[in-house]
């Protein structure tokens, strides 16, 4: 019943432009109520505005930072919003890159990476399986829900300016495989994503862009936020005899 239909939990939507907004509105067209969670309440709202003008159900649901308080409290208030609606599925998205030598690095900085890669996607990931665990099992999936974590290239590799953003990767990696041992005994699918390259957004096409319009306008070099979002719905949707826990995505031309 359409009182019933399943609801999306997206955290770190960015402007509206990249991955977690396209998984948004990939979901939606799927038949998902979409709840957005960000730190920019105006960005949130246009882009739950644009989804419901194509159609769909969302919401937003601002946060003020990713800790497990406002976390939590953001759950809550999703599960109010739509009673009858089950939580199935959850993506954290959301992220935090510094890009310095590491004697360069502040104290701070070392800090935000490591609170938002890691300790609020621990937060992140509690409310959701608790939420899964509220849940019947799908009985086409064989699944009570699905958690997806956006990693990245630094997920396996560190490089020369990327010690404190690989550390936060690296952690957010080892979360999601310790949870996708641990939780996958009780029909709840928790997946790890690779994006391994450039994402085609607002602002990669302004800055990088400029130097290189090229990169822009080639669909080998670079990742379209729209196909990360199909590729996340694929998980969503894959059966208990066949579930991927860690995918990872590139362009045609990427060098790895």
């Amino acid at each position: 019943m359409a009182s019933n239909k399943p609801i999306l939990v997206v955290a770190g939507v960015g402007n509206g432009s990249g991955t977690g907004a396209a998984t948004a509105l990939e979901f939606s067209k799927a038949g998902y109520r979409v709840a957005l969670i960000a730190r920019n309440a105006d960005h949130l709202k246009t882009t739950a505005d644009g989804i419901v003008a194509s159609g769909g159900d969302a919401a937003s649901f601002p946060v003020t930072q990713y800790d497990y308080p406002s976390i939590q409290a953001a759950f809550a208030s999703v599960k109010s919003h739509w009673p009858a609606s089950p939580i199935r599925a959850a993506v954290w998205n959301a992220g935090h890159g510094v890009w310095k030598p590491f004697l360069s690095l502040t104290e701070a900085e070392v800090k935000s990476s490591v609170d938002t890669n890691i300790v609020a996607a621990f937060a992140f990931a509690r409310s959701s399986i608790l939420a899964f665990q509220e849940n019947d099992i799908d009985e086409k999936s064989g699944k009570r829900g699905v958690l997806i974590f956006t990693g990245a290239t630094a997920s396996l590799r560190g490089n020369k300016t990327t010690s404190a953003f690989a550390a936060g990767k690296f952690g957010l990696r080892a979360l999601s495989q310790s949870l996708n041992k641990e939780f996958g005994s009780q029909n709840i699918h928790v997946a790890h994503a690779i994006i391994d390259g450039g994402i085609l957004t607002d602002r990669s096409r302004e800055f990088r862009g400029k130097s290189d319009p090229k990169w822009v306008e080639n669909e080998d070099v670079r990742l379209s936020p729209e196909s990360i979002a199909k590729s996340y719905l694929y998980l969503a949707n894959q059966d208990r005899s066949a579930w991927t826990w860690e995918l990872d995505l590139r362009p045609a031309h990427e060098t790895w």
